[in-house]
C-alpha cells in the first residue's frame, strides 16, 4: 500500500512539473534535466587577485596597438576594429606599469617585457610633442595628435602626467639591469625630463591643461581641487629643467587653502573639498590615477592626510551603495563602485558618463572597487568575488568588462577603456606587494618635488 501511495505521488509530481511545450502536451519533469545556473566554485582572495590581474592585462598586451605598442583608447571584443589606430597617452603610462607587474607576476618573461617597452619608448620618442607634452590621442600609425575635441589638438598635461608616472616607474624598474635596460632607463628618464612642466602655467601661479599650436590656451582649464589632477603638480615640482614654484601648488592646485574641507558624510571626514563640489564626494578614479605610484600611505602636507583622504572618499563611496537611495538592484556591500567608465543611456544603448554618489544612473564600474583595494582590501575583495560568481556575463577577454547594471536586467557595457584597466592591475599589486610605489618613491627627483612642495612621506 505504501508502494502504490508513492508511485502515485511521484507521478503527480512529474506531472506537475511537466513542461507545456505549447500545443497543451506536457513533457515529463526529469529531475536535473533543466538547464540549471552553473555553479561557480569561489576563488580564494589570491586566485581572485591573480586572476583579476592576469586577465585585465591581456588589454594591454594581446590588444594593444599594433604598430606602436601603446595602449588603444578602447577595445570592443564585438567590433575590434573600432578605433584600432587611436593610442591615449595617459592609458599607455597605465600600461607600462602594467608590464613591469607582469613581469614580475610571470604572465611575460622579462626579455618580452624590455622588448615591448623599448618599442613603446621608440614610438613615444617619435611621436608629436608639445612643448614636451604629448596629445591625449596619438595616431599609433604615424604618432601625430588626434584631436581630443575641437581645440583640444596639442598638448594634454594631465595624460603626460599619468605618461611621466609610468616613464619613472620603468627608469627606476630598468636602471640597474642589463646594459639594454639600463639604455631603456636612460630614454624614459630624457623622455619625462622634457615636459616643460613651468610652459603651462602661462606664467600665472597655476598650471593649465591644454595648449594647442592652432588655438594657444583657448581652452583655458586650471588644474585646480581635489580631482585627479594632484600627480600633475608633484610632477611639475619634481622637473631638474622646467620646474614650477611652490606658490603655483598652494595658490593653483590648493586654491590658497581654501581646497581643506570640514565636511563628513556617514561619518567619515571629505578631509579636502572634491572638484564638482559635492560632500559624496567625486567618481573614484579621483583616488586612484594620482596613487598610481605616489604612494599615499603616510603623505601629509599642509591641506591633509592623503591616505586618509583616499580611505575615506573609498568609504562614502561604498555606503553611498548600501544605503542605495534610489533603489538600484543589487546594490549592496558586494556590490557597489561608482566612477567615470562606459554607462547605459536611457534607451539602452551604450554610453559613457563619470558616475558619483551625486550622478547615480545605476550602473556600477567594476575598476571603481577593484582599483581601490588597498584603501578597502576586504570591501573590494568582495564586489570581485561577486563579479567572478557572475562571469558568464562580466569576464570578458581582457578581464571584467567595463561597466554594468544590475538594475536594467544586468545589462553589460561589452567593452574596455585603457583608463579603467590599467589601474586595476597596477592598484592590485600596490596592494600585494607595493611595487609600483615603491618605484615611483624612490625616485631622487620625486623626492626633490615632495621635499619642495612641503610634503612628508
Amino acid at each position: 500500500m505504501v508502494r502504490q501511495f508513492y508511485i502515485l505521488f511521484l507521478g503527480f509530481i512529474i506531472f506537475s512539473c511537466s513542461k507545456d511545450n505549447g500545443s497543451g502536451y506536457q513533457e515529463p519533469y526529469i529531475p536535473g534535466s533543466d538547464d540549471e545556473p552553473e555553479v561557480i566554485v569561489p576563488l580564494s582572495d589570491e586566485e581572485m587577485m591573480d586572476l583579476t590581474q592576469k586577465e585585465t592585462f591581456k588589454y594591454f598586451w594581446d590588444f594593444a596597438n599594433t604598430n606602436s605598442g601603446a595602449a588603444k583608447e578602447r577595445y570592443h571584443p564585438n567590433n575590434p576594429t573600432l578605433n584600432q589606430n587611436v593610442v591615449t597617452s595617459g592609458g599607455t603610462g597605465f600600461g607600462l606599469m602594467s608590464i613591469i607587474v607582469a613581469v614580475e607576476r610571470g604572465f611575460i618573461t622579462r626579455e618580452q617585457g624590455v622588448s615591448r617597452l623599448s618599442k613603446i619608448l621608440t614610438f613615444l620618442e617619435n611621436a608629436d610633442r608639445f612643448h614636451g607634452a604629448w596629445s591625449h590621442w596619438i595616431d599609433g600609425n604615424s604618432g601625430h595628435t588626434i584631436p581630443f575635441s575641437t581645440k583640444d589638438d596639442g598638448g594634454d598635461l594631465v595624460e603626460t602626467a599619468f605618461l611621466v608616472q609610468g616613464l619613472i616607474c620603468v627608469k627606476e624598474y630598468l636602471k640597474n639591469g642589463t646594459d639594454t635596460e639600463k639604455s631603456l632607463a636612460e630614454k624614459a628618464d630624457e623622455l619625462w625630463k622634457g615636459v616643460e612642466w613651468n610652459w603651462y602655467t602661462q606664467n600665472q601661479e597655476t598650471l593649465y591643461w591644454h595648449w594647442s599650436p592652432n588655438h594657444g590656451f583657448d581652452i583655458n582649464l586650471k588644474l585646480a581641487g581635489y580631482n585627479e589632477v594632484l600627480i600633475t603638480y608633484i610632477l611639475a615640482a619634481a622637473s631638474p629643467d622646467y620646474s614650477i614654484t611652490k606658490t603655483t601648488y598652494e595658490k593653483g592646485w590648493a586654491g590658497s587653502g581654501n581646497i581643506v574641507s570640514s565636511s563628513s558624510q556617514y561619518g567619515f571626514p571629505l578631509v579636502l573639498k572634491h572638484a564638482g563640489g559635492s560632500n559624496l564626494g567625486g567618481p573614484l578614479f579621483f583616488s586612484h590615477y594620482s596613487f598610481l605610484g605616489l604612494n599615499p600611505k603616510n603623505l601629509t602636507d599642509q591641506y591633509g592626510n592623503y591616505w586618509n583622504l583616499a580611505v575615506n572618499h573609498t568609504k562614502i563611496n561604498r555606503q553611498y551603495c548600501i544605503i542605495n537611495p534610489q533603489n538600484y538592484i543589487d546594490y549592496g556591500e558586494d556590490c557597489w563602485g561608482l566612477t567615470a567608465s562606459y554607462s547605459r543611456n536611457a534607451d539602452g544603448s551604450i554610453g559613457y558618463s563619470a558616475h558619483s554618489p551625486s550622478n547615480d544612473k545605476g550602473v556600477v564600474s567594476p575598476t571603481a572597487a577593484i582599483s581601490s583595494i588597498p584603501y578597502t582590501p576586504n570591501e573590494s575583495l568582495k564586489v570581485m568575488h561577486y563579479m567572478y560568481q557572475n562571469k558568464e556575463k562580466l569576464l570578458g577577454p581582457a578581464g571584467f568588462y567595463d561597466a554594468f547594471s544590475p538594475h536594467h536586467n544586468f545589462w553589460v557595457a561589452e567593452a574596455y577603456l585603457a583608463i579603467d584597466q590599467g589601474p586595476q592591475i597596477v592598484m592590485i599589486e600596490n596592494h600585494r606587494t607595493g611595487l609600483l610605489w615603491n618605484l615611483f618613491m624612490e625616485n631622487e627627483d620625486i623626492k626633490k618635488g615632495l621635499d619642495k612642495l612641503g610634503f612628508n612621506y
